[in-house]
């Protein structure tokens, strides 16, 4: 064949074998109710009416009486790319210690939102999460090899990180999650929707209890979207309706909207929530290094964005963590915080060598098991005065904005609200 028509048949090929090339269909209406094709009812998008803050927040926390004993507890997850191999570490290490508590509510952004099915699902699900980030599987398929050709809308290929989720991602796993959903647990991630530049909150335990091959490439597509770094991973076009009417939102990486959450905004600034989250304690697992660290930056391009883009970062989580923060105060939660050690200053986030990925998951392994993970953003209260005092603001860490205690926690005070 001559070498320009061959040349053009591959050019053709690509175009059809590329979702996002060619036509998309529009995207829904800022001011219109979206619901994903065939799932109703699976997005949390939360206005700030009163009736609609009680259903969400019946849907995540129902009532619980004032005499019970039973815990709530609420895990968020991070993004931070190959550094997700902390939070996996930590969750291992927890287990092994025994000291791993029941979470009622998990959330997951990014590589927190790939870890955070196996979390939801608890320590019997330990070796499939230790697999899936030190197990060789993300320095296969994120290789050079995987590369994308030059008129692609990202260094990798699509498929790479598709095949990644779908080797731990099966219909065992959704029917699991499926059942913990109907227990009252739930599990949610985020992504961002570029075309009205808005995060959304999806939960993947009312998916999964649809059931089917469709709730199984819904609940994958999400994950992948979620953890779709722009840029390095392609964006997903996500089928939705409004009114029966066909549309399309291009969906990347949560993490852009927002490095890690607790639940909705609109929940977080309402003020009746009541007793729903008594004896209640927040952990987050940031799966990055999160103090600043001085060093003379050079002058070249390539060194000064990649500091900028770092400095980025760190605000952002430090900021996020800032809001949880002020969300725990409020309700009296205490804020148990994970982050990577400061010795690990330096690693590049989008570097997935199986060597780095064990050394990071092997230091939140052994933090866990020391009991020296967490240190604590918000002071536990008495349970006397949750009830009748408004709590005292404690003095944010230096240049953070985020109070962190610098003891850390025993391993009594992690389980004991």
């Amino acid at each position: 064949m001559d070498k320009d028509l061959s040349g053009k048949a591959n050019l053709q090929g690509f175009f059809r074998t590329d979702p996002l090339r060619g036509k998309r269909l529009p995207a829904p209406p800022n001011d219109r109710h979206v619901e994903a094709a065939g799932f109703p009812g699976v997005r949390l998008s939360v206005d700030q009416a009163d009736d609609a803050l009680r259903q969400a927040a019946d849907r995540l926390a129902p009532l619980r009486s004032l005499l019970g004993r039973d815990e709530f507890n609420i895990l968020a997850l991070s993004g931070g790319a190959a550094g997700g191999a902390y939070g996996a570490g930590v969750l291992t290490g927890l287990s092994k210690a025994g000291r791993r508590p029941d979470f009622a509510i998990v959330t997951g952004v990014s590589t927190g939102a790939l870890i955070a099915p196996l979390a939801f699902l608890g320590s019997s699900w330990d070796e499939r999460l230790t697999d899936a980030y030190v197990g060789g599987h993300a320095a296969e398929l994120l290789s050079l090899r995987r590369l994308n050709s030059a008129l692609g809308p990202s260094i990798f290929k699509g498929e790479s990180l598709d095949r990644l989720v779908e080797t731990f991602v099966d219909t065992a796993m959704v029917e699991a999650v499926a059942a913990e959903h109907l227990r009252g647990r739930r599990l949610l991630i985020a992504t961002t929707n570029l075309d009205s530049q808005r995060a959304v909150v999806w939960d993947l335990g009312e998916i999964a209890t649809r059931g089917g091959d469709d709730a199984l490439k819904l609940f994958r597509t999400l994950l992948v979207a979620s953890s779709s770094v722009p840029g390095i991973f392609p964006p997903k076009l996500i089928d939705v309706e409004v009114d029966g009417r066909p549309h399309q939102e291009m969906h990347v990486d949560g993490g852009v909207a927002a490095p890690l959450f607790l639940m909705p905004d609109a929940l977080l600034h309402w003020r009746n929530l009541g007793p729903r989250f008594r004896r209640g304690r927040v952990h987050v697992i940031v799966n990055t290094v999160l103090d600043p660290a001085s060093q003379s930056t050079p002058p070249g391009v390539a060194s000064i964005m990649s500091r900028s883009f770092d400095t980025m970062l760190r605000f952002s989580y430090r900021q996020a963590l800032s809001l949880a923060a002020g969300f725990c105060t409020r309700h009296n939660l205490p804020l148990s915080v994970a982050s990577i050690p400061g010795s690990f200053e330096g690693f590049n986030l989008l570097k997935f060598e199986t060597g780095l990925m064990k050394r990071i998951y092997d230091a939140g392994v052994d933090q866990a098991m020391a009991g020296t993970a967490w240190t604590s953003a918000v002071e536990e209260q008495s349970l006397w005065r949750g009830l009748f005092k408004k709590p005292l603001a404690a003095s944010p860490a230096a240049g953070t904005g985020v109070m962190i205690r610098e003891e850390p926690l025993g391993a009594q005070a992690q389980l004991e609200p």
